[in-house]
C-alpha cells in the first residue's frame, strides 16, 4: 500500500539509530511479569493426549471443572455438572443466541447510547439424574468414592465418569454414565447412566428431571469455586424479573415437553426428553410435570450383577418468532429420530465427525504429553463453540459459560476465523454470513453515531450495541476492520467468489463508507481518525489509534479491489451491485485516497509507533509490581489508568502480526521491545500475539514464555476467571501461535509463507491448512520443513523467501537456514545476525 504523506509516520523498510537498545532496561519496569501460571496437579490430572481427565470430584474448583467439562456444539451447551445436580457452582444449559433483553438504566444519559441490554439466559436443565440407595442420595462432595474417573473425550467429545461407591451402609455402587451435545444432530443431547450393585441387592431410585433453573432456585448451590461477589464487567447481569413465561407442559405419551417465551425478547424455547429404561430387574415408574419442572422416577430392587441402564434424549429448539407449539413438535419430531438410530450410531456419527475434524485441524508437537494434551483441549473447545453456530454468531465463551452474557465480539473475527478459515472453511462461511446478517442493524446503528455505511455494534446478541460503556465499547469502531479483515483473509484462502459478490462485497462496501465519514482530511492532506478506542482497553477515546487507523487503511483498499475485481469479470454482475449499494466511481476514489493518506504515526526518536497520537507523553505505569490487585480494572478508576501508558491488550503489537507486510522486521523488534514491558497480561487475547511477534523476530524465549500462560488459560485458570465459560478467542489464539507463530505461516494477499521457529523445547510442530481446496500437513523441525501435500491441487509457497511448489499428492523437505534451527537467546540471535 502506499505510504502517507512524508513526515506524518510513514511504514518504513528501516528505522533510525535512534531506538533504545533495551527499552526494558530503560524504563526499568516489566508489568507482564505478575502473572504466573499455576502449576495443574497431575495426580488428579494425568497427562493424555486425547483426554481432560480428573481422578477426584474435588482435583479443581467446582466451577472451573464445571466449564472445562462442559459439551457443546456451538448451538447448544452444557456444563460439566454432575448429573445427580447436587454442588454446583453455576448450572447451565445454553442455546447460542437464545437471551434476554432489559433496558440499560444509565447514571448519566446522552444521545446514542446502548438502549437495551441481551443476556444470554438458562435453558431447561435436562441433565439432573438423581439416584438413590437405601434411600441414600449420591453427593459427590460428601459420598465415600472407592473409584472416580471423569474425562472428556476430543476424539468423540463424550463426557464420561465412573464412580465405585460405598454407601453408608456398606454397600458397593458402581456408576458410569456418559453424556454428548450432538455435532451432527444439531439440536439432540444424549445422555447415558448405568447403576450396578455388584455384591449385596438394594432398592434403588434414579429421578431423570428437566428444571426452569432460570426462574428456580438451586437447592444445592455451592460458593466453592465460584469468582468474588462484586463489580465485574466480564459476567453476565442479573435478571430480577421472570424470564421464561411457559407456553407448553405437556406429557406426550412418554416426552415430556416444555415450551416458553421469553418475557421481554420474546424469544421462545422448547424442550423435550424421552427416556428409555433396560433392566433384567422389576421396575415401577412415575411421572410427573408442571410448569417449571418435571419427573420421570425409576423405582427398582436391584440384583447383584445386574445392570440398570436408562438413556435420555433432549432435544432443543429456540427461535426469535416461531410459537413455542410449533417448536414442541420439532423437538418430537428430532427425538423420534434419535430413538430410532439409537445411541450406539449416535455415537459412532459422533466419532466420525471429530475424525473428519482431527484430519483438518489437528496439531501436533514432539514434546511433553501435557503440552499435546492442552493443544488439543483448546482445539477441541474451538469445535465445541463454532461448528453448529451457523446462523448465530461464536460468543466469547461459547456456549459453555455465560461470561460476558453471551455476548459476540470481535473476538470471532480477529481470533477465531483464522483456524476456521484455514482448517474447516465452511464454519468460517457461516460466521460471516452471520455478520452479513446483521448488516441491516449495522446500517442503523451507523446512523445513530452520525455516520455513514455500516457500524457493527461492540458486543452484541441481537445485532444492536449492547455496551453501557462506550468508552471501552462503543469507540472500538475497529471492529467494522476486523471483519472485513477477516472477510478478505477468507477470500485469500479460499477463492469463495460467489460468496464475495452476493454478500461479502456489502459488508466491505458500508465499513469503507463509515470509515470515510468517520475520520477527515487534515490541512496537510493526511487522513486522521479521531475519537475512537483500539484493542487496549486501558486507553480509550483517542486520535489516530495506531490499530484502528492501519486496519481501517487495509478496509478502504480492500473495499476498492474488490469493486474493481468484481467489475472486471464483465458478467453484468457489477452493474446490479452499483444500484443495489448506489456507489460510483468517485466514491471508491475517495478510499483510496483516504487509505492513502492515513495516519500511521512514528516517533523518530524512540523508533517505535506510538499507540496513539499521544501515548508516549503519558506517564509509565509505576506501581508495584507485586500489588495483587490485578486486573487493574477491577481495583482502579479508570481515570487512573487511561492517564499511563500502561495495556490491556497488546495493541500495537496485534496491529503488526494482522498488517506484518506493513511493518519491516527492525520496527516489530523496536515495538516489542517497546509494549511488551508494558503489557498487563490483563487479558487473555494478548500473550498468543506476543507470542506470535516474539517467534517472528526471534525472541524464542518470550515466545514459549508467552504461548504456554495462553495455552493453559482454562485448564489452569490462569485469569481466575474460567468459571464463567471457556476463553473461546484464547483457543484460537493458541492455534495462530502455534501454526503463524512457531510454524511461521503467513497468507499476504493470498500468498502463503513459511518461517519455522521452533521452541528449542520440541522437537517438531505439524499442523494442517486447506488453502484454495488443497489440504497439506506441514511440519516444521529446527532444522528442515516437510510439507505434504495430500489432496488438491499443485500447493504453492514460498519457505523462508524461495518459491516452492508441491505437486497434488506429492511431499517435499526444505532445509532451514541457522536462524531457525534454535530458540535462540537475544546474544545467539544477534551474533547470527552479524
Amino acid at each position: 500500500m502506499t505510504p502517507v504523506p512524508p513526515g506524518r509516520g510513514p511504514v518504513h523498510d528501516t528505522i533510525g539509530q535512534s531506538v533504545p537498545g533495551n527499552i526494558r532496561t530503560t524504563y526499568g519496569v516489566n508489568l507482564r511479569s505478575h502473572l504466573e501460571v499455576p502449576e495443574i496437579n497431575r495426580s488428579t490430572h494425568p497427562a493424555d493426549p486425547w483426554r481432560w481427565v480428573e481422578t477426584n470430584p474435588k482435583a479443581s474448583p467446582l466451577g472451573v471443572s464445571e466449564t472445562q467439562f462442559a459439551v457443546a456444539n456451538g448451538y447448544l451447551g452444557m456444563r460439566g455438572n454432575p448429573e445427580e445436580g447436587r454442588d454446583s457452582v453455576h448450572h447451565g444449559t445454553f442455546v447460542n443466541g437464545f437471551h434476554e433483553t432489559w433496558h440499560i438504566q444509565h447514571a448519566e444519559d446522552a444521545y446514542g447510547l446502548a438502549r437495551e441490554g441481551q443476556t444470554m439466559i438458562q435453558a431447561p436443565d435436562t441433565k439432573t439424574i438423581r439416584i438413590y440407595v437405601d434411600d441414600e442420595p449420591l453427593r459427590l462432595s460428601v459420598a465415600d468414592l472407592e473409584h472416580y474417573e471423569r474425562s472428556i473425550d476430543f476424539r468423540d467429545g463424550v463426557l464420561r465418569r465412573e464412580v465405585v461407591w460405598r454407601t453408608p451402609a456398606g454397600k458397593k455402587v458402581v456408576i458410569r454414565s456418559s453424556r454428548m451435545v450432538s455435532m451432527v444432530e444439531k439440536h439432540l443431547a444424549v445422555m447415558t447412566y448405568e447403576i450396578e450393585l455388584p455384591d449385596e441387592p438394594a432398592p434403588v431410585v434414579i429421578s431423570s428431571q428437566v428444571l426452569n433453573r432460570q426462574d428456580g432456585e438451586n437447592e444445592y448451590s455451592s460458593s466453592e469455586g465460584a469468582p468474588a461477589q462484586g463489580f465485574d464487567p466480564r459476567r453476565a447481569e442479573g435478571l430480577e424479573h421472570r424470564v421464561l413465561d411457559p407456553q407448553v407442559t405437556e406429557d406426550q405419551g412418554g416426552y415430556h415437553v416444555h415450551g416458553y417465551r421469553c418475557a421481554n425478547s420474546g424469544m421462545t424455547i422448547a424442550v423435550a426428553v424421552d427416556h428409555i429404561f433396560e433392566t433384567e430387574d422389576d421396575v415401577a415408574m412415575s411421572h410427573e410435570i408442571d410448569d417449571d419442572s418435571s419427573k420421570v422416577v425409576y423405582h427398582a430392587h436391584a440384583t447383584p450383577g445386574r445392570v440398570l441402564k436408562l438413556t435420555k434424549l433432549a432435544a432443543y429448539h429456540t427461535s426469535e418468532v416461531v410459537p413455542a407449539r410449533e417448536l414442541a413438535d420439532r423437538c418430537s419430531r428430532t427425538l423420534g429420530r434419535a430413538r430410532v438410530r439409537g445411541v450406539e450410531d449416535l455415537h459412532r456419527t459422533q466419532r466420525d465427525w471429530y475424525d473428519h475434524f482431527w484430519d483438518r485441524a489437528d496439531v501436533e508437537v514432539e514434546g511433553p504429553a501435557e503440552t499435546q494434551q492442552a493443544i488439543r483441549f483448546n482445539l477441541f473447545q474451538l469445535a465445541q463453540a463454532s461448528a453448529r453456530a451457523e446462523y448465530n454468531g461464536i460468543a466469547a465463551k461459547g456456549v459453555t459459560g455465560s461470561g460476558y452474557s453471551g455476548h459476540y465480539f470481535w473476538d470471532t473475527e480477529t481470533y477465531v476465523l483464522p483456524f476456521l478459515t484455514y482448517t474447516v472453511p465452511r464454519f468460517a462461511r457461516n460466521a460471516l454470513r452471520f455478520r452479513y446478517n446483521m448488516l441491516d442493524k449495522a446500517r442503523e446503528r451507523a446512523k445513530y453515531l452520525s455516520v455513514n455505511g455500516a457500524l457493527y455494534p461492540w458486543r452484541t446478541i441481537n445485532g444492536e450495541e449492547a455496551s453501557a460503556y462506550y468508552e471501552a465499547g462503543t469507540a472500538q469502531y475497529h471492529i467494522n476492520a476486523d471483519i472485513a479483515h477477516a472477510l478478505i483473509k477468507y477470500l485469500w484462502a479460499t477463492e469463495d467468489q460467489e460468496f464475495m459478490i452476493r454478500e461479502g462485497v456489502d459488508m466491505l462496501v458500508e465499513t469503507a463508507r463509515m470509515w470515510v465519514s468517520l475520520g477527515f482530511f487534515a490541512d496537510d492532506g493526511c487522513f486522521n481518525i479521531h475519537g475512537v478506542t483500539g484493542p487496549d482497553e486501558y486507553t480509550t477515546v483517542v486520535d489516530n489509534n495506531l490499530f484502528t487507523n492501519a486496519m481501517a487503511r487495509f478496509n478502504l483498499v480492500a473495499a476498492a479491489i474488490a469493486c474493481k475485481r468484481i467489475a472486471e469479470l464483465g458478467d453484468g454482475r457489477w452493474a446490479g451491485i452499483c444500484r443495489r449499494l448506489k456507489i460510483d466511481d468517485g466514491e471508491i476514489a475517495e478510499w483510496r485516497r483516504a487509505a492513502e493518506s492515513m495516519v500511521i504515526a512514528y516517533d523518530e526518536e524512540l523508533g517505535v509507533h506510538p499507540q496513539d497520537q499521544d501515548f508516549l507523553a503519558k506517564e509509565v505505569w509505576d506501581q508495584d509490581l507485586e500489588d495483587p490487585r490485578r486486573p487493574l480494572l477491577l481495583h482502579f478508576h479508570p481515570l487512573v489508568i487511561y492517564r499511563h501508558q500502561v495495556l490491556k491488550q497488546a495493541d500495537v503489537v496485534l496491529a503488526m502480526f494482522l498488517r506484518g507486510d506493513e511493518f519491516s522486521e527492525a520496527e516489530k523488534r523496536a515495538n516489542f521491545e517497546y509494549y511488551d514491558p508494558l503489557t498487563t497480561g490483563d487479558s487473555t487475547l494478548s500473550a498468543v500475539v506476543q507470542s506470535i511477534i516474539a517467534a517472528e523476530i526471534g525472541y524464542c524465549d518470550e515466545a514459549f514464555e508467552h504461548f504456554q500462560k495462553a495455552l493453559v488459560v482454562d485448564l489452569a485458570d490462569v485469569h481466575g476467571n474460567a468459571t464463567d465459560g471457556i476463553h473461546v478467542a484464547s483457543t484460537g489464539g493458541v492455534w495462530s501461535a502455534l501454526v503463524s507463530g512457531f510454524g511461521g505461516m503467513r497468507d499476504y494477499r493470498g500468498d502463503i509463507s513459511f518461517d519455522p521457529r521452533v521452541p528449542a523445547e520440541w522437537g517438531a510442530v505439524t499442523f494442517r491448512l486447506t488453502v484454495r481446496g488443497t489440504h497439506v500437513r506441514v511440519r516444521c523441525t529446527h532444522t528442515e520443513i516437510t510439507i505434504d501435500n495430500l489432496n488438491g491441487a499443485d500447493f504453492e509457497c514460498t519457505v523462508q523467501g524461495q518459491p516452492v511448489t508441491v505437486p497434488a499428492g506429492q511431499t517435499l523437505t526444505l532445509e532451514l537456514d541457522e536462524r531457525a534451527r534454535a530458540c535462540l537467546s537475544r546474544a545467539e540471535l544477534a551474533a547470527v545476525e552479524r
